[in-house]
């Protein structure tokens, strides 16, 4: 076969080979960076953002059925963001299995609209019943649709670990908040602390004053 007769063949095969690698990314990704999240604490209450990527969105909301079937009559005028904001599928799927429990009671979770969840993520908060100092935060997001999804953990105020990855082998993890840095601690110590200090200065001036009284 000469090469002019194989031209159409090669063509034919080139554009195969592009529209099956364009459909990849979203297969291929639990195996490319990890999704991430932010926590902090304040109080007794925790909040945490889950950013996956965009591609991870997409393979969410396939999962969960968010954007229907054109043929169906599903509506082709809002975006994928838009349908998978507006999807109860993806916000149920969300609250499954993003969680945070204190001393094994789950803290009430809220999670708030997913208007800009490209550029914000999904934004829980929790709130716990005793003030933050240890907790279990749960993330089992996407690793349900494929084991190689992964999500690193990091905290935003003082904990231990900073930084951790949750799987799907280990989708929990125990982080001990910093007290003082969480708002853990009753505002009754510093209180009772400054009482003290001020009850030694006061002690301090009496005797002063007794001593340059005795000197005249």
């Amino acid at each position: 076969m000469t090469l002019i007769k194989r031209a159409p063949l090669i063509a034919a095969g080139a554009v195969l080979l592009s529209a099956l690698f364009a459909a990849q990314p979203a297969a291929a990704h639990p195996f490319g960076p990890p999704s991430t999240a932010r926590i902090g604490a304040d109080g007794s209450r925790v909040t945490l953002a889950w950013l996956p990527a965009e591609d991870d969105w997409v393979a969410l909301g396939r999962s969960v059925g968010a954007f229907g079937d054109p043929s169906a009559g599903a509506d082709t005028t809002l975006t994928g963001e838009q349908k998978l904001a507006r999807s109860a599928g993806v916000r149920d799927y969300l609250l499954a299995r993003i969680g945070v429990t204190q001393a094994g009671r789950p803290c009430a979770a809220e999670l708030a609209p997913l208007e800009r969840l490209l550029a914000e993520g999904a934004r829980f908060s929790f709130a716990c019943a005793e003030p933050v100092v240890e907790v279990d935060v749960r993330i089992e997001a996407l690793s349900d649709l494929h084991e190689a999804y992964r999500t690193v953990l990091t905290a935003e105020t003082p904990a231990a670990p900073a930084r951790t990855m949750l799987t799907a082998s280990s989708g929990t993890r125990r982080l001990r908040f910093d007290p003082s840095a969480a708002g853990g601690v009753p505002l009754v110590v510093p209180a009772v602390a400054l009482v003290a200090a001020l009850g030694t200065l006061a002690a301090f001036l009496v005797r002063r004053r007794r001593q340059v009284g005795a000197g005249a």
